[in-house]
């Protein structure tokens, strides 16, 4: 376990291999679980800040499931998440299908294009890292919990690149932690590298 300030991360963050293989996986990660994508409370009013400029992206059954539902949920086990699409296996409404089968986040297909400032959720940039916040205290867990099926031609294609999941995760540990963070968690990895070679 590293304890960087409030935050307790698993050991597999840097010691694990991970990069994301779409051309296998087809970004399942946003129709498979248990739940929609979880959403802190300053993404709650960039769902709606956004929306109307993301949603000539989205089919029109996902369109309909927002106006049913509402731009996000709450779930009694993960609190706030975007709704799903229980006609079409659960996926989230702010994604969609490409002829392919590949699967893409319009937040983030508007985001690339230059149209909004907001790549997408945090949970879904941070993916396959989970974050959990303390039951008992103000701490945060970080845990390495690709599925294990779905994901792993991913932790096949970082051990082949020697990629660690936290340097794969560099951006959106990050956005979310700060550039001083991630230095720490570096400098962390590196020296465990180094007493692993000893």
């Amino acid at each position: 376990m590293i304890v960087i300030d409030n935050k307790l991360i698993s050991d597999d963050v840097i010691e694990k291999q991970f990069v994301c293989d779409l051309s296998k996986c087809k970004g399942g990660c946003c129709e498979d679980g248990d739940a929609g994508a979880p959403l802190d409370e300053t993404e709650l009013k960039l769902t709606e800040e956004y929306y109307e400029i993301i949603k000539p992206y989205l089919p029109a059954p996902a369109i309909a499931e927002i106006e049913k539902k509402g731009k996000y949920v709450y779930d009694e086990e993960f609190g706030w998440v975007t709704p799903t699409l229980p006609t079409d296996n659960e996926i989230c409404v702010y994604a969609y299908r490409e002829p392919d089968g590949l699967i893409k986040c319009a937040f983030e297909q508007a985001y690339n294009e230059g149209k909004i400032p907001w790549k997408k959720p945090i949970s879904c940039h941070l993916y396959p890292i989970i974050s959990y916040k303390g039951k008992h205290g103000d701490y945060e867990r970080l845990n390495y919990e690709p599925r294990k099926k779905m994901c792993s031609p991913a932790c096949k294609l970082g051990a082949s690149l020697q990629v660690p999941v936290y340097k794969f995760l560099k951006e959106p540990i990050t956005r979310k932690y700060g550039q001083e963070f991630y230095d720490v968690l570096d400098q962390i990895a590196v020296k465990n590298q180094e007493n692993q070679e000893q």
